[in-house]
């Protein structure tokens, strides 16, 4: 048997590649909408991918099984144990070769034995697959767990219901969740467990950074896998889950019949330091992402434009905040042009139109100006809240907000800022933080797009912290 694990950084997402080596087959596992590491592998193990399957539909990056069916001639496995659910049920097209397992349904390659496993609570479709290698033991030696089972955590319920609005799915989860752990108790505690994400995914709360695990260490370890009753296990799960990426919702619809082939796209165009284009775009009804970074866009950036540095959450924040109906531009370095056109194809943002190079903020600045706001120290925000001359605005999630804050400070979570209207937003100075400075300096930028007196808290709650200044607190009460 041949067993290979790939992951996407920008997404924190995991997927797999499983083989016979005697016949010659493979499937893959989710994967991403990036099919060349699948292929390149394959061809280099002399297998040939005829199988793809589908764990549930996923709501945080494009799917490649479209793709990969298409390119590969591969037949496409997914659960069909919906429920009847309207956003569990896939509608694939017709000229695709698919198949709707259900639980306890088995597919073989040689030896190589994927048996579906439902397990609902992250979405009502899910499916687990287990993996048997046959020609070494009749025992199972993993389970491919998808968003149902991460190391440390388990794939939350709550989407459905703040990404497209299915009323009191958060709790139905939830229950189906406890009940789809308290089934896989069952098994043998050494079965590895390889799941979908890492840490750093939008899918769970507080996911482990180690790849795999086993189901034994998880029943013993898991913070998820330890209360013992429906409504204990609600409460922990249900609590304290952030704001989903906007993009989720947009995600979950196209997943239902999968994404637009890539083949079909065009190359983004490149610009450069080309001042006059830039003036045009910066009156048209597109996106302009600044990728360079906060420190560097703070200092001096052109007006109208909004900063998304290019780093590990890129593809997140472009998703929560940049309208997937507009084409968007980047001001970027040269060598991040493809990495950063996969990282907007794998979640669906698919018209990347152009690009300017970094030097084009300078030759703008000689020809007509460029703006850009302070960054003020704790104290500075303190005594300048005191005197009444600034407004504070806490741009993390309610939860992270209600549970301690700045003394005096706004809520103003940071994905509902490109839906607010000028009206909405405060008129005078405002200083904005979040947690440590990173995602408040991507509001900063926000609120100055939209013609907000801003600036940003350096080092964010973290430092208000260390400086023991003044904070609301929400005791909460135990036992």
């Amino acid at each position: 048997m041949f067993l290979k694990y790939f992951y996407d950084d920008a997404l924190a997402q995991a997927s797999y590649m499983v083989g016979c080596q005697k016949t010659g087959e493979a499937a893959v596992i989710d994967p991403s909408r990036n099919l060349k590491p699948y292929f390149d592998t394959a061809e280099k193990e002399e297998l040939t991918i005829t199988k793809v399957f589908e764990t549930h539909i996923h709501a945080d990056y494009v799917s490649g099984s479209k793709e990969m069916a298409e390119r590969a001639m591969a037949t496409i496995y997914y659960s069909a144990e919906n429920g009847g659910d309207e956003f569990g049920t896939y509608e694939w097209s017709d000229d695709l070769d698919t198949v709707g397992l259900k639980d306890g349904e088995k597919v073989q390659m040689g030896k190589v034995t994927l048996e579906g496993l439902h397990t609902p609570g992250h979405t009502p479709e899910h499916m687990s697959f287990i993996l048997t290698d046959g020609a070494a033991s009749d025992e199972p030696i993993g389970m491919f767990t998808g968003d149902f089972l991460f190391v440390g955590d388990v794939g939350r319920p709550d989407l459905l219901e703040k990404s497209v609005g299915v009323a009191d799915s958060a709790k139905k989860g939830a229950i189906q969740m406890f009940h789809s752990l308290q089934r896989i108790k069952n098994y043998d505690p050494s079965l590895q467990i390889w799941p979908g994400h890492g840490a750093g995914s939008a899918c769970g709360k507080s996911l482990g950074s180690i790849p795999t695990s086993t189901l034994g260490y998880e029943i013993k370890t898991n913070p998820a896998l330890q209360p013992e009753n429906e409504a204990d296990f609600s409460d922990f799960l249900l609590a304290d889950q952030p704001t989903p990426p906007a993009y989720f919702g947009i995600m979950k619809k196209v997943n239902k019949t999968g994404a637009e082939l890539l083949a079909e796209q065009t190359t983004p165009l490149r610009f450069g330091a080309n001042v006059k284009k830039m003036q045009n775009l910066l009156g048209a009804d597109v996106t302009i992402v600044d990728t360079r970074s906060r420190e560097a866009f703070a200092a001096s950036h052109i007006p109208g434009t909004v900063n998304i540095p290019f780093d590990s959450q890129f593809a997140n924040w472009m998703g929560s905040l940049i309208s997937y109906d507009r084409a968007v531009y980047f001001i970027t370095e040269e060598h991040h042009v493809d990495d950063l056109r996969l990282a907007m194809n794998a979640i669906g943002l698919d018209r990347t139109a152009g690009y300017f190079t970094p030097l084009v903020v300078e030759q703008y600045e000689m020809a007509e100006g460029t703006a850009d706001y302070p960054i003020i120290s704790p104290e500075q925000a303190e005594k300048q809240l005191n005197d009444g001359d600034l407004r504070i605005l806490d741009i993390r999630d309610h939860f992270e907000y209600e549970t301690s804050h700045v003394k005096g400070a706004e809520n103003l979570v940071m994905n509902d800022i490109p839906n607010r209207d000028q009206s909405e937003l405060p008129d005078g100075p405002v200083a904005v933080y979040c947690g440590s400075g990173q995602r408040s300096a991507i509001a900063a930028s926000l609120l100055k797009e939209k013609g907000v007196d801003v600036r940003n808290i350096k080092g964010g709650f973290m430092r208000w912290n260390q400086e023991s200044r003044p904070v609301d607190k929400v005791e909460k009460v135990t036992g």
